[in-house]
């Protein structure tokens, strides 16, 4: 028994990412037009025909373009809350098969539990999840201004992490194409989480139990996932950790595909195909 994550795509333009258990096949959020979801789907030989849901984490248009096609069409359940649902249905003008969570509650789908919290960003009531499954646990953590006490306590169970590291703050101050109002929102607390930001809550969530960090939602202008990178690694090489795996995402491709066993004791990332091609080399335990 295993459980998978393909980040189908991650960025200021668009974000989506599949999870495959042996009982559930989920979407969370669904930031691309459906026929770019069915494609990425087509590279893992997965179709949208059998999800079993998709969880939504907020209603802004980047994780959520596609949900007239993939999810109203094809009559897919929307998990979401309400306030966050009535903002889709009214962008969208469609009608849903919904599955209404309040905020702070867990609810099974399939054979895994999602845990639902609070995070702070410019949306009606915009969520975080922690998929917790016998293989794993996969944290959801974008779209948020700034980490509190208790998002970092939600997420500190995960195996997998997919952590927003949005910009740069000198490249964001650089950038000629973004009006100061703008900008003023992204740094805000309500806005998007900086490279060093990231960093320092991926140094305050080091434990043996996290091996692997998926940076997301990179800005394509106020950006470099080389240098989001390396701000993250230099927080966490602090706490003296070293078997923590980052991993960039993109924009324009679907990430190699994670995959998690218990039974094995493996992890391996796998092709488009995903096809696992990589056994995660013996790391020695972290040093605190």
């Amino acid at each position: 028994m295993s459980i998978r994550l393909t980040i189908l795509g991650s960025g200021s333009r668009g974000n989506c990412a599949y999870l495959e258990t042996e009982g559930v096949r989920l979407l969370i959020d669904a930031g691309f037009s459906g026929k770019r979801i069915r494609e990425r789907l087509a590279t893992i030989g997965r179709t949208p025909e059998t999800l079993n849901g998709i969880l939504l984490t907020h209603e802004h248009s980047d994780h959520t373009m596609g949900l007239k096609v993939i999810a109203a069409k094809l009559g897919i359940p929307l998990y979401a809350n309400r306030l966050t649902l009535d903002a889709v249905s009214s962008q969208t003008k469609a009608s849903f098969n919904s599955k209404i969570f309040h905020t702070g509650q867990s609810f099974e789908v399939g054979d895994v539990e999602v845990e639902t919290f609070s995070i702070p960003h410019d949306a009606q009531d915009p969520v975080g999840f922690l998929v917790r499954s016998s293989e794993g646990n996969i944290g959801f953590l974008t779209d948020l201004g700034h980490t509190t006490r208790m998002v970092l306590d939600r997420v500190r169970p995960a195996k997998a992490l997919v952590l927003e590291t949005n910009y740069d703050l000198q490249l964001l101050q650089e950038d000629t194409r973004r009006p100061w109002s703008i900008k003023q929102r992204i740094t805000s607390r309500h806005g998007h989480l900086s490279n060093k930001a990231a960093g320092e809550a991926a140094r305050e969530l080091v434990s043996n139990e996290l091996i692997h960090i998926y940076m997301a939602h990179l800005s394509k202008d106020c950006n470099d996932p080389a240098l989001a990178e390396k701000t993250v690694k230099q927080e966490i090489a602090k706490t003296g950790a070293e078997h923590i795996r980052i991993h960039r995402t993109s924009q324009d491709a679907p990430c190699p595909t994670l995959v998690m066993s218990k039974d094995s004791g493996k992890e391996e990332q796998g092709a488009t195909q995903g096809v696992p091609v990589a056994k995660k080399p013996h790391l020695p335990k972290p040093r605190y």
